[in-house]
């Protein structure tokens, strides 16, 4: 029973990719999920977090470095080029940390206060220093500054700051209750089994509403772009990740993006079709995770 059930756990999020691509038209009815399935999986991750365990170090600062550098380094090379695929690469390395990084870290052993403090660090920097960036390279720079940070910080902050502070609550005001919690942390991995088929089926119902044959060559360079430089952050977090002995961490911290808030910044100030590039890096760094996670399963019952 427990060989079958891991058998089945290892195949859980191919099988959610695969449906998702499947049944992506009627994602649009299920889209409305995703920001409560992301509260639950952080809200359980949490759990397992005090408020002292939130301390920026002098590596998160080499990280954030290291991705702007890498965000603007693509832009100037690629954009002389093509314009849309540079802003299509720039935006998916210039988003910062994915909400959920924090769970698919702590499913692989790493440390959850590490990447959930580059999360906040990260989200706080684009919050503030995006809109200008963006409406200087963008093409539709509509908004004020104010505006934008104001949305920005409406999407990002109560998907961090909300899961946090009703974990802490509940560790001080139900501690029997936070305590079973904290002893059932499969359940973060059934919940992303559940957000990942919504998420690829909205990736691929995005990609196929948006599609232009005129396009193709432009969108085959934004999703071979968005797999390169998905590849690279992975790669570059865990090189960075090693040299304080958390491989893990650095890696999500750099590679796993808040690619929702990326289409939309996509939408928002670029050529809507450099919008493709974060629609595909939905799809390109959850296989990357699928397949760590399965990586990870198999070994520990090898």
């Amino acid at each position: 029973m427990h060989i079958a059930r891991q058998q089945l756990k290892n195949s859980m999020l191919p099988i959610a990719m695969v449906g998702g691509a499947v049944f992506y038209k009627w994602m649009g009815y299920l889209t409305f999920l995703s920001p409560y399935l992301i509260f639950l999986m952080l809200f359980i991750t949490y759990c397992k977090l005090q408020l002292k365990d939130f301390r920026p170090k002098k590596e998160h600062l080499v990280l954030l470095c290291v991705q702007m550098g890498l965000a603007a380094g693509f832009y100037f090379i690629l954009s002389p080029l093509n314009h849309i695929v540079g802003e299509g690469v720039f935006i998916c390395i210039f988003i910062p940390t994915a909400t959920a990084a924090p769970v698919i870290t702590s499913m692989l052993g790493g440390s959850i206060s590490f990447v959930a403090t580059y999360s906040l660090l990260c989200n706080a920097f684009v919050a503030v220093v995006g809109p200008v960036v963006l409406a200087a390279i963008g093409d539709n720079p509509d908004m004020s500054f104010v505006e934008s940070s104001l949305l920005i910080c409406s999407k990002v902050f109560p998907l961090i700051i909300g899961p946090l502070a009703v974990a802490m609550m509940l560790r001080y005001l139900m501690p029997n209750i936070h305590s079973k919690i904290v002893n059932h942390q499969s359940l973060s991995f059934y919940l992303w089994a559940v957000s990942l088929f919504i998420i690829v089926g909205s990736c691929v119902s995005f990609t196929i509403n948006t599609w232009d044959d005129k396009q193709i060559p432009t969108v085959s360079m934004l999703v071979i772009g968005a797999l390169a430089v998905c590849l690279l952050q992975f790669a570059i977090g865990r090189r960075i990740g090693g040299h304080f002995k958390d491989k893990v961490s650095g890696g999500q911290s750099l590679g796993q993006k808040n690619t929702v808030l990326a289409v939309w910044l996509a939408l928002t100030y670029m050529s809507p079709i450099a919008s493709i590039a974060p629609a595909a890096y939905i799809a390109w760094q959850n296989i990357v995770n699928s397949w760590q996670l399965v990586r990870k399963t198999s070994s520990e019952h090898m």
